[in-house]
């Protein structure tokens, strides 16, 4: 499986750095990983295939977007069937499966400053691409956490997490 991840610059990590600040990231589309990502083994170990990612930071401050290929006999009906058999009690993955459009897959815009994950497939013979997007600022640490309070003192698990995010549709 090869996995191309694009990240805005609040996935930059944590270390400080010319290639990290923002204004010099813009315009700029730049890989930084481009073999032997850190999330290579355990998206080998979850997936059991043999992963192998590309990282790219882009102009975007937020967000996250990650286009997946792979080979396989599915079609899009199949694959949005075994994601919702999957996914289907998850409150924050959305499988996306609009025919036309500007928003026909995933897009980290549509989703910066919510806790969604949305989650889109396209195929074609024996090749099968998935794209995931979602606001990595929210989802990522500070959504989890207040999902994983919500969980931890008995609230609902999506309290205080439904909002749709800020940009209309």
């Amino acid at each position: 499986m090869q996995i191309d991840a694009r990240t805005g610059s609040s996935g930059s990590g944590a270390l400080a750095g010319d290639a990290n600040l923002h204004a010099e990231r813009s315009g700029a589309m730049r890989v930084f990983a481009p073999v032997r990502h850190r999330h290579e083994a355990e998206v080998s170990r979850l997936t059991g295939l043999n992963a192998r990612m590309t990282a790219t930071g882009v102009e975007a401050v937020r967000g996250v977007q990650v286009v997946c290929h792979a080979t396989g006999a599915a079609d899009e009906r199949t694959l949005r069937r075994a994601y919702r058999e999957h996914y289907g009690g998850e409150p924050f993955v959305r499988i996306v499966a609009h025919r036309t459009g500007a928003h026909r897959l995933p897009d980290p815009k549509l989703l910066s400053g919510s806790n969604y994950c949305d989650v889109g497939f396209a195929a074609d013979g024996d090749r099968i691409t998935a794209i995931a997007a979602l606001d990595n600022l929210v989802k990522g640490g500070a959504g989890a956490a207040v999902q994983c309070l919500n969980v931890r003192t008995g609230q609902p698990e999506t309290l205080g997490l439904e909002f749709p995010g800020l940009h209309p549709i």
